[in-house]
């Protein structure tokens, strides 16, 4: 086993994140003692390594693991799936001090918070993410949620985990789209607050997303360090941890008018140069900075631009977003590098004339 990395969230819901290689003798570990059994919810691509998890973690013999196999990606986020989930841990008789862990993707740990949230009003959860965007984002935080026909984590809860353990050994399967695709939310931490991300993806892209170099690695702790402090400071969002929300009012409308086939990051991408766009034409965003944010991604390959007949569409869903107050837009916009903002109750115009400078 490498070195370990314990990230420590504050406040009343606080836990720690272990970043490391080849700990997930730790997920066991990270459990209650009282803990008699855990439902672990995972995607059929990780069908064996959940089962040897389940393994690890009945090892000595004083738990009952059972297996709950949930449709792969957003699929996986909806009633009834965790319908789905709550069956079977009624059938098994789980009580309140019983648990859940997530082992997957983002899409997995939203869904899995949200039954541990649920059931019993609450029940411990272990989140154990496989990719780089359940790492960086999904599952540090608390946020729980399904998706709805009308949009996307409009149903959900705080939850706070037990622990989250991130074994960037499960990361060495991924194929590069995917692993581009979750660091984008990496790249929006190095926007919003540490720049030394991006002076990272410059120097070398293609280190910079290589699970397997210590760029990454150090990029990755950077990006859960600061949600983890913004989290510990203001864990229901009513202040600080707005900025997380970075390109993702225009990016959640993407994933919705996609229909969710389009990749968490991609649509993220897009949404933080149409945010960045809009903090210019606000008068807020230097040009050079703009232009900096169109030049990192596309060192990266993520994708600048979407369609141009789109607008009205996304318009329309992200005056639904649970982000908008009284009817009201709001955006985090950036007035500089690590110095995020909110614009709020933006004019139309402004809005479209930004959304042109993405518009293919």
């Amino acid at each position: 086993m490498t070195d370990v990395t314990e990230i420590e969230v504050s406040g009343d819901a606080g836990y720690r994140i272990a970043v490391g290689r080849g700990i997930l003798d730790r997920v066991a570990a990270s459990l209650a003692p009282d803990v008699r059994k855990v439902l672990v919810v995972h995607p059929p691509t990780l069908a064996a390594q959940a089962a040897e998890l389940r393994e690890r973690m009945q090892a000595d013999g004083t738990r009952e693991v059972l297996l709950a196999e949930i449709p792969d990606a957003e699929q996986g986020k909806r009633i009834e799936v965790a319908a789905f989930c709550w069956q079977v841990m009624g059938q098994a008789d789980f009580t309140r001090t019983d648990a859940v862990v997530g082992f997957g993707g983002g899409a997995v740990t939203d869904l899995a918070g949200f039954v541990a949230a649920t059931w019993l009003r609450g029940v411990q959860v272990v989140q154990v993410p496989t990719t780089v965007l359940g790492m960086v984002d999904a599952a540090v935080g608390g946020k729980t949620g399904v998706n709805t026909a009308e949009g996307k984590n409009l149903v959900g809860a705080f939850w706070a985990p037990h622990a989250v353990v991130c074994d960037l050994d499960t990361l060495a399967s991924l194929g590069r789209n995917e692993a581009v695709a979750g660091f984008a939310e990496v790249v929006k931490a190095g926007f919003i607050w540490y720049p030394e991300i991006l002076d990272t993806i410059e120097a070398d892209p293609e280190r910079a997303v290589d699970p397997a170099t210590p760029e990454f690695r150090r990029s990755v702790e950077l990006a859960i360090q600061m949600k983890a402090r913004v989290v510990g400071e203001d864990f229901r969002e009513a202040g600080l941890r707005e900025v997380l929300n970075y390109g993702h009012t225009l990016g959640h409308a993407i994933e919705h008018a996609e229909r969710y086939r389009w990749r968490h990051g991609a649509a993220i991408s897009v949404g933080m140069l149409f945010a960045a766009e809009l903090s210019r034409l606000a008068g807020r965003l230097p040009d050079a900075v703009a232009a900096r944010h169109r030049h990192v991604l596309e060192l990266l390959g993520l994708p600048t631009s979407y369609r141009p007949g789109a607008w009205p569409q996304l318009l329309g869903t992200m005056q639904r977003d649970k982000k908008s107050r009284a009817g009201m837009l709001r955006f985090i916009v950036l007035d500089d590098i690590a110095k995020p903002t909110v614009l709020q109750a933006p004019d139309e115009s402004l809005l479209f004339a930004a959304y042109q400078e993405v518009a293919q």
